[in-house]
């Protein structure tokens, strides 16, 4: 079905939730203008309707495919690609002196988005390209910064992360692979890693992976893992091509859904890399791209949300049974159908408002070197990743469902949504970790981030004729949050995961609150919508991140068998 880019709630969003002004009024992106930002995300929304979206089924049937070692990507996937890096789209972001726009990231994260709505198989690519950048830009040595960065902004060649490993998984401090220095400042990396994305690729000359390994020398665990920049194709010192690097792709996984997203385990025999940031601190690097990754994934699931809430629009309002409440026979008018496309609408709005809020702290963070912003930033990330990710799920399963029994068949393509974005709760750490990293690591500065929020949600719900509600659930997260500073780490990590989803669904309402302000009758109907039916999920979830977690962690293996 054609896709719609949502543009109108994208620059509601910037212009009147989350105060994209800031960002436009920095020294540093004084070039982003309404207009500026407006013509970028209308051409970028038309690329994304007429030339990714009509990628997204043909990606799945046909899938990406492994020949004589060698990836095969799906029929059009390599002329929407380059239509996305002629078009300057993969270095929105990156800086200027090396090809990119200079664009904020929170218009690249809107593009991004659409995107992941039209085709998410084919958009993996370009966002590991765009954290590979960023990784660069901050770590890598001027002369790896001179050969890589304009071709990878260019789209000439494209850009992975390899961490995993057949044993370790999480556990970073588990890795295998190893790196050894050679005489001519290079190095020998070794090693096999699992589940990397567009791990090979027929339409870029060239692919760069970012692997983490280990030298001869280095302390265990963690704090012995360094980053190492390993090309396919070994570079000549003016950019061209050289001799191809030791390494290959082993297999493709076959997975629940992106087909069109080739999942690789990569053999590295003695290839040669360079080294990225320090020796030993290959941790600190990486996670430049992988919080850039994370709130990606974040948006990824929003993006697969709206197509899939567009698609189950399009069917309700198409399919005939009846008759309906209102007399008619389009299924869009019984009251169940009906909730469910309102909650799935609320839903999408919430967590993209949370998402470019999220962005507009790391463009601040950028344009001001605040301590303020990074800690917004750094807090609001594992909220937008986690619950990004699964209202994607929710969403495209209530697709599924508003579809009824065509919803089960794979030809209507309501089923994809479902299986291309489950995997999304998984990578770039499980929400689970995102949850552990919100009340351990973010809630490290002994809360001043989530009550400089919370205090900002208050001043909302106050100025708002329908904020009681969300007055009373920001003070209850209020406590819930000097509850969970009073814990040890281990009670932390119990309540982990309803707290965050709870600060999620509180997040949510601020947003339909700042939206509501308008005096847009529809602004107000969705906020309405998000404050009845989903605002009180939040008490659930912070009853149960005080329940005591003895009744499942005392439950012996041999009582959870039947």
């Amino acid at each position: 079905m054609p896709y719609t880019p949502p543009l109108r709630d994208f620059a509601f969003i910037l212009d009147q939730v989350v105060g994209f002004d800031q960002v436009r009024e920095s020294d540093r992106f004084g070039d982003a203008t309404p207009d500026t930002v407006q013509a970028i995300l209308s051409e970028g929304g038309r690329l994304c309707a007429e030339v990714i979206a009509p990628l997204r089924r043909p990606g799945d049937v046909t899938p990406t495919r492994l020949e004589n070692g060698a990836v095969v990507s799906p029929p059009g996937y390599a002329d929407g690609f380059r239509a996305l890096a002629d078009g300057g789209w993969i270095g929105m972001a990156a800086a200027p002196e090396f090809g990119g726009m200079g664009m904020p990231q929170t218009v690249s994260t809107a593009f991004y988005e659409m995107m992941a709505s039209a085709c998410l198989s084919l958009q993996m690519n370009p966002l590991l390209t765009q954290g590979q950048i960023e990784a660069l830009e901050h770590h890598a040595s001027d002369e790896i910064k001179a050969l890589y960065l304009p071709k990878l902004i260019s789209g000439e060649w494209s850009g992975t992360m390899n961490l995993t490993e057949p044993q370790a998984g999480t556990d970073l401090a588990a890795l295998r692979s190893k790196a050894e220095a050679q005489a001519d400042g290079s190095y020998n990396i070794s090693g096999q890693k699992i589940y990397i994305s567009w791990g090979d690729c027929d339409f870029t000359e060239n692919v760069c992976h970012l692997v983490l390994a280990r030298l001869p020398d280095a302390p265990a665990g963690s704090k012995g893992i360094s980053l190492f920049l390993v090309p396919k194709v070994i570079p000549n010192p003016d950019g061209s091509l050289g001799q191809p690097n030791r390494l290959r792709v082993v297999s493709l996984e076959h997975k629940l859904g992106i087909h069109g997203s080739p999942t690789c385990v990569m053999e590295y025999e003695g290839a040669t890399g360079w080294l990225v940031g320090a020796p030993h601190k290959g941790l600190a690097a990486m996670f430049t791209m992988m919080n850039n990754a994370r709130v990606g994934v974040g948006v990824q699931g929003i993006g697969v949300a709206e197509g899939a809430y567009q698609h189950a629009l399009a069917y309700a309002q198409d399919r005939k049974q009846g008759p309906t409440p209102k007399g008619t026979t389009a299924i869009i008018d019984h009251p169940d159908i009906r909730r469910q496309l309102a909650i799935m609408r609320a839903e999408v709005f919430a967590a993209r408002a949370i998402a470019m809020a999220n962005c507009v702290a790391i463009d601040m963070a950028t344009a001001t070197g605040g301590a303020d912003w990074p800690a917004r930033a750094g807090f609001l990330t594992p909220i937008t990743k986690a619950h990004g990710t699964e209202l994607g799920i929710t969403v495209s399963d209530m697709g599924i469902q508003i579809h009824g029994g065509m919803g089960f068949i794979e030809e209507t393509g309501a089923a994809q949504f479902l299986r291309d974005v489950r995997v999304t709760a998984i990578y770039e750490g499980t929400n689970a970790i995102q949850a552990l990293d919100l009340v351990g690591r973010k809630l490290g500065d002994g809360g001043k981030a989530a009550f400089a929020l919370l205090d900002e949600m208050s001043a909302t719900a106050a100025a708002s004729e329908m904020g009681a509600p969300v007055a009373d659930a920001v003070q209850a997260l209020r406590a819930a949050t000097e509850w969970m500073l009073e814990q040890d780490m281990q009670g932390r990590a119990a309540g982990a995961t309803a707290y965050l989803r709870a600060f999620a669904r509180v997040l949510g309402a601020d947003m339909h609150l700042r939206a509501a302000a308008s005096e847009d009758a529809t602004r107000k109907a969705l906020a309405r919508v998000y404050i009845d039916h989903l605002l009180p999920e939040h008490a659930a979830h912070l009853a149960a991140m005080r329940a005591d977690p003895a009744a499942y962690m005392d439950l012996a293996p041999e009582g959870m068998t039947a």
